[in-house]
């Protein structure tokens, strides 16, 4: 039988292994295609797919069916969950493919796009630039078709360029920008906060006028410390919550 084929993983011996994997296939399951297999390969294969140990391989699987995206079954094998839900806390832990989980397995519309002017809040972010490539997307729930967030982005015009806007509507900016542009991005910093809807956010995710949502903003560096991607990202308030984990040295 055909089995799912997950995304490759690099691996950062600073953080958990077995979250890395749990994140990295998680983004994979959310981020599939809809004719694609629902059976998993074996825990030995996947572990030898990651890189792993396949007790870590283990301990990932079991994060991801907690989370009802997989089931577990005894000489059968382990299955996506296809009526899974898509919506889930917002989780930061240091990982690029944590904020490429975050960000998938929702419907994507792409509303608008084009050079704008960069905003003087974000100016210090791109201080060789008086203008960029601007994106803004409406994500759905991929199973009722509910607005749950609508993101903005603004990207230097150089890879903004080579972006494919059907690239868009299946993955995350962040995932096109590493794996499809070839970006090689070395940090991602996050900022989580309270917010009051604005008519914009009140019109796109149908939710009442000055109701309270999660505002994200995720500023992404290249190698060379550059800022290539701003991403403002505009959550309805009942359908996430904001989770860190900190490790202790």
């Amino acid at each position: 039988m055909t089995t799912f084929a997950p995304d490759s993983l690099a691996l950062n011996r600073k953080l958990p292994l077995w979250y890395q994997v749990s994140q990295s296939l998680r983004a994979s399951i959310l981020g599939r295609g809809q004719h694609d297999p629902l059976r998993l390969p074996t825990e030995e294969r996947l572990a030898e797919h990651y890189g792993v140990s396949v007790l870590t391989m283990r301990q990932a699987l079991k994060e991801l069916e907690a989370e009802g995206l997989i089931s577990r079954h005894r000489r059968r094998g382990t299955f996506i969950e296809p009526s899974a839900r898509r919506a889930a806390p917002v989780r930061l832990l240091g990982s690029v493919d944590a904020i490429v989980a975050q960000q998938s397995g929702e419907r994507t519309t792409v509303l608008d796009h084009g050079p704008a002017p960069v905003p003087a809040e974000l100016a210090e972010y791109f201080p060789d630039l008086d203008e960029a490539t601007a994106y803004r997307r409406l994500r759905r729930d991929g199973s009722g078709g509910e607005p749950t967030n609508w993101a903005e982005n603004l990207v230097r015009p150089e890879l903004a360029a080579r972006i494919d806007l059907a690239d868009l509507a299946r993955w995350p900016m962040t995932k096109v920008l590493r794996d499809v542009v070839g970006v090689r991005i070395s940090r991602i910093t996050d900022t989580v906060e309270a917010r009051l809807a604005d008519p914009e956010t009140s019109r796109l995710l149908h939710v009442p006028l000055l109701s309270p949502i999660l505002h994200y903003t995720g500023v992404t560096y290249d190698e060379s410390g550059r800022v290539v991607d701003v991403a403002r990202i505009h959550y309805r308030g009942d359908r996430f919550s904001f989770s860190v984990t900190l490790e202790a040295d």
